[in-house]
């Protein structure tokens, strides 16, 4: 039986870390089964899904403890239960318009009300095309209650106050 453990790691970038973690993770006959990984201001971060068998864990995570003397901080949460796959309507969405302060806590706070939980969000801040005006990027991938329809997930975020325009795509 397989025991699933999903990993939190954050480190100075520098070449090598992912490659550390798949040896240890291969030591244990682990399979890596999902993963996010980035470079941000000179960091690494990453979240890792795998699976080791049971007899295995306690001398995988051990090892994954070794690694944190070479720089790494790890945070290994065991998942003792598969969390049972609810039926969502999933909504993946771009959302453009003027960066301003508070962005993010704008358009997080809309959803919360409408219940509506985000699954992932990338942003980023790029210049626009045509000016030096700085732009907020975003794309979500959001899981919508019953009831909830995409269409209002646009209006509630479309009535926020940095003209923001919302782009909808059905998964």
């Amino acid at each position: 039986m397989n025991q699933t453990l999903v990993l939190t790691v954050l480190s100075n970038d520098r070449p090598g870390i992912v490659k550390e973690l798949s040896e240890v993770l291969n030591e244990y006959e682990g399979n890596w089964t999902d993963s996010r990984m980035i470079h941000l201001a000179g960091k690494f971060a990453g979240l890792l899904k795998a699976s080791v068998p049971e007899d295995n864990a306690d001398g995988f995570i051990a090892d994954l403890n070794n690694l944190q003397d070479d720089g790494l901080e790890i945070a290994v949460e065991l998942v003792t239960e598969e969390a049972a796959e609810l039926e969502y309507k999933t909504l993946s969405l771009e959302v453009v318009g003027p960066d301003t302060s508070g962005i993010i806590n704008s358009i997080t706070r809309k959803l919360s009300q409408l219940h509506v939980n985000i699954q992932e969000l990338e942003s980023k801040q790029r210049p626009a095309p045509m000016s030096s005006e700085l732009m907020f990027y975003a794309n979500l991938t959001l899981s919508l209650p019953e009831g909830i329809t995409p269409e209002e997930v646009q209006d509630a975020l479309e009535e926020l106050p940095n003209q923001l325009m919302v782009d909808l795509n059905f998964s």
